[in-house]
């Protein structure tokens, strides 16, 4: 009923079901068409795989080159079996007979009565557990004393021997008693090394080529299923190839292809096919004379055939394209492309060409716009790249030659120039000029100008608008600014001008000029627009840099403000110094040297951790509390101690005012005292110091490092170092040393090899150092410090020890008068022994029992009474009814300076006297 409905056209009207004859008729007429069309398919299929097909020659090729691979694999592979075979037999019968050779008691069996009896079942048992064919053990006669058959014990072995009575182990392949077999001989030693016997152990051939025979079957099923399996995908592969070839022989293919390429290349219209790794499969011979290709294109990738980029990206890419205009050389291109895997075809694209040239000032107008557009993105980008107001003038004027202009010139008032802001009508100073030649005749750059009013430049600075002057020499108000240089450019080819006021809100702060000579189209209302926008951007950036300027004008003013203008005078060290600010803003590095009571020097470099106003605000916050500090008379571990709570305190303060903390400062303190020429220092995380002997000789004094100020709870150690005369301690910061591409170790190896080869004076120290190690543009501050000694000879100084008796006194009044009419300074005799008279009494009656006494001349006499009390003398004013009270009075009055220094033995009190 279902074959009935089927074939009557599913219930149609008009399509009576007839007769049940006519049915049957009809249904064996179909069933012969279904069995003709098989038959019709299956010869086509038995033609095509005949041979007279390319399906078919594809497919013959194939079986014979498998069956060949098949068979030469089973032949390797058999022989490869009876070789490993026989290595295996071989490997076997070594490792057998040297293990029996060197079991524990072979050597005694061998010189019992009865070897045989011993050995025998061992080498039995032995020849079972291993799989060989027979273990045999002999005596150096080569008579067996084993072997599988007893009958054989007693007789001569089968087999070269005499390498094996020399120690040697032996494997060979030999007619047995056996038959046929491979065998080891290994010797058996004794002790001391002499052979007592031999060991023998072997498989008989028939054994060792039985694996190969058992596993050829399995090796001959294998090739058997990988030939079918191979004969399979070539048929597989030869019916794929017969659908596509469509059942023709090589001479069918060969005329369809030729009826092909005649049509492909008469056509007039570019035909390209591209692959899905973007080569060239095919180009027709429009499509070579449209993109003008090398004769080699074909097989090669689409991007390295020269065409333009657009073009060459749209034939990678294989995406839909429809119409899309492309200018390739002098020709305008509308090109179509489409996929070709649409319909399960091969992966890669189609692309049709046609020649659109009626559309070249459509696409030169959108060329025209592109560019414009790439341009303002390029000034985006690469104007202002830094925070210098000449270098963002030289990238607007670099950027806009050739691209825009011919000639570009830049001109800022010179209060730009410094960070300020222009005030009046004051001058201007050429700070850029760019052009395609250098020998234009516009203004060179450095050059201060003072534009006329009727001049573009005036009339842009004036109003703030751009003026545009498309005829140049018919302007007379732009040659009212220098009659003779106005003719020299006109004459030199400049015949268009585009003036542009840089302007940064309401503030103008200079103007651009566009200059065109080489172009013979003048500018027009479109190149004003692309000016402005140019000159816009950039004046953003030039505004930036001159605010920039200004902070870093005021930072770096401050910093210097709070770092020692000059150096005190002293006699103990020559000393030299150089500060650099960093170019990205200034930092928070300071040095400073202090002189000291008893001719002594204190030297400090220091760096508080940041840049800016902050970083030199806290430097000189902290240079004034180590000055203040420095008025105690501390050692230096005990000055950073105090340093330390300092900036923790600093630190509590601006933590609870929402700034910025200063933890990360850290300083080094030494104290040179040139009477002993020893130095004690003492550092808080800061560099070591160098030192540079009188020899030349560089060294990094061992300074224990200690914490970063601020950090708090940690004591500071101090070194003492013992400097001859002529040596130069060198102080620095860190950004002398470190960098972001080299690691501290390797900055102070290359600041080691610097000062080796610097000069003797601390100035050329300086020179050569910097000069060795200064970068281009320091990213950090850079102060460094360098002290040569001296030494305050003996002549120069006069000691005395002075008993616990007030009597004393006199005696060292008179020493002191003697000693200071040898130096010269009779008038300084009198104040001198009033001085000492006071402080040796008020030492003898309240300091303790040990009283020193010295004077030195340096650039002031200085009186100094060592005892050992600890208690400080204080000035005040006596009563009229005290008795006492008047000699410390007394001193601070005849005395320049006064005041006490503590030691770890008690304290001393000195006084200075200036010398006439």
């Amino acid at each position: 009923m279902v074959r009935l409905m089927g074939r009557s056209g599913e219930r149609s009207p008009r399509r009576p079901s007839g007769t049940p004859a006519r049915r049957r008729r009809d249904e064996d007429r179909s069933r012969r068409g279904a069995g003709e069309g098989r038959r019709r398919r299956a010869a086509a299929l038995r033609s095509a795989l005949s041979g007279r097909s390319v399906a078919g020659q594809v497919f013959v090729l194939n079986v014979v080159i498998v069956l060949l691979l098949v068979l030469a694999a089973v032949v390797a592979l058999v022989l490869q079996v009876r070789h490993d075979s026989e290595t295996e037999a071989r490997n076997r019968s070594v490792a057998v007979a040297a293990t029996f050779a060197n079991s524990p008691g072979i050597v005694e069996a061998l010189r019992s009565p009865d070897p045989t009896a011993v050995l025998q079942p061992r080498a039995e048992a032995t020849r079972e557990a291993t799989g060989v064919d027979f273990v045999v053990v002999m005596n150096t006669d080569g008579v067996r004393y084993t072997h599988p058959k007893p009958d054989r014990i007693g007789k001569e072995f089968v087999g070269d021997i005499a390498p094996a009575l020399a120690g040697e182990t032996v494997t060979e392949e030999i007619e047995g008693t056996i038959g046929p077999l491979v065998q080891a001989i290994v010797p058996v030693k004794a002790p001391d090394g002499t052979v007592v016997g031999l060991v023998s152990a072997g498989i008989t051939t028939e054994n060792v080529g039985g694996a190969a025979d058992r596993q050829l079957p399995l090796m001959l099923i294998a090739a058997a299923v990988g030939l079918a399996l191979a004969t399979g995908g070539t048929a597989l592969v030869s019916r794929r190839l017969l659908r596509q070839t469509h059942g023709l022989g090589p001479h069918e293919m060969t005329r369809m292809y030729e009826h092909h390429d005649a049509v492909l290349h008469s056509v007039r219209e570019g035909v390209l096919i591209v692959g899905a790794e973007g080569r060239l499969l095919l180009a027709n011979d429009e499509a070579q004379r449209l993109l003008d290709l090398p004769a080699d294109a074909e097989g090669r990738h689409v991007l390295d055939l020269g065409l333009p980029a657009d073009t060459a990206e749209l034939l990678d890419s294989g995406r839909v394209a429809t119409d899309e205009v492309h200018l390739v050389k002098d020709r305008l291109l509308a090109v179509n492309q489409r996929p070709t895997d649409v319909r399960g075809g091969p992966a890669g694209s189609v692309a049709t060409l046609r020649d659109s040239t009626e559309l070249r000032a459509l696409s030169g107008r959108a060329e025209t716009a592109r560019e414009r557009l790439d341009m303002l993105y390029d000034a985006g980008v690469g104007i202002g790249t830094s925070l210098d107001v000449t270098r963002t003038a030289e990238e607007l004027a670099e950027l806009a030659v050739p691209r825009f202009a011919d000639y570009v010139t830049v001109d800022l008032f010179d209060a730009v120039l410094a960070g300020g802001q222009p005030e009046g009508a004051t001058q201007l100073r050429r700070t850029a000029r760019s052009g395609i030649r250098k020998e234009v005749p516009l203004y060179p750059v450095g050059r201060q100008i003072r534009f006329v009013a009727s001049t573009p430049q005036g009339r842009s600075l004036e109003t703030g608008r751009p003026v545009l002057e498309p005829r140049l020499g018919e302007a007379p108000g732009w040659k009212a600014q220098d009659l003779e240089r106005s003719a020299q450019v006109v004459e030199y080819g400049v015949h268009s001008l585009i003036t542009v006021p840089l302007r940064a809100g309401t503030l103008v702060l200079g103007v651009v000029s566009f200059w065109r000579a080489e172009k013979p189209e003048p500018f027009d209302e479109d190149d004003l627009a692309l000016a402005e926008e140019l000159v816009a951007r950039a004046a953003v950036s030039i505004d930036n840099a001159r605010r920039y300027t200004r902070e870093h004008s005021m930072a770096v003013t401050l910093q210097r403000s709070l770092l020692p203008r000059r150096m005190p005078d002293q006699n103990a060290l020559d000393i030299a110094y150089r500060y650099l600010p960093a170019q990205a803003g200034v930092g928070g590095d300071w040095f400073d040297v202090l002189p000291l009571s008893g001719a002594r020097v204190a030297l400090v470099v220091g760096d508080v951790v940041g840049h800016g106003l902050h970083a030199a605000a806290t430097m000189g916050r902290l240079r004034t509390a180590v000055h203040n500090f420095t008025a105690l008379d501390l050692p230096p571990d005990e000055l950073l101690g105090l340093l330390d709570e300092l900036v923790g305190r600093i630190d509590q303060d601006e933590v609870a005012d929402d700034s910025a903390p200063v933890t990360g400062a850290t300083c080094l303190y030494a104290i040179y005292d040139p009477v002993s020429t020893t130095c004690v220092v003492a550092r808080a995380g800061h560099p070591p110091p160098a030192l540079i002997h009188p020899d030349g000789r560089v060294e990094f004094p061992e300074v224990p490092a200690g914490p970063p100020l601020g950090l708090g709870g940690l004591p500071f150690e101090t070194t003492e170092l013992h400097l001859a005369e002529g040596s130069r301690l060198v102080l620095y910061t860190d950004g002398l040393v470190e960098d972001r591409q080299h690691d501290i170790d390797v900055g102070l190896e290359h600041l080691r090899r610097a000062l080796e080869t610097a000069g003797e004076s601390p100035e050329e120290t300086c020179r050569s150092v910097l000069d060795a190690r200064l970068p281009d543009r320091p990213g950090d501050d850079i102060a460094l410090l360098v002290a040569r000694t001296h030494a305050l000879g003996p002549d120069r100084v006069a000691e005395w020890q002075v008993p616990s008796d007030p009597a004393a006194v006199g005696e060292v009044r008179a020493q002191v008068t003697r000693r200071l009419a040898e130096w010269g300074l009779d008038e300084l005799a009198f104040t001198t022994e009033l001085i000492l008279s006071e402080l040796v009494t008020n030492a003898i009656r309240y300091g303790g029992e040990t009283v020193h006494v010295r004077v030195l001349r340096d650039r002031s006499l200085v009186c100094e009474v060592f005892d050992s009390s600890s208690t400080s003398p204080h000035l005040r004013y006596a009563a009229m009814t005290d008795e006492g009270g008047r000699g410390l009075f007394l001193v601070a009055q005849l005395a320049e300076r006064w005041g006490t220094r503590y030691t770890p033995a008690g304290k001393v009190i000195w006084a200075e006297q200036p010398i006439p």
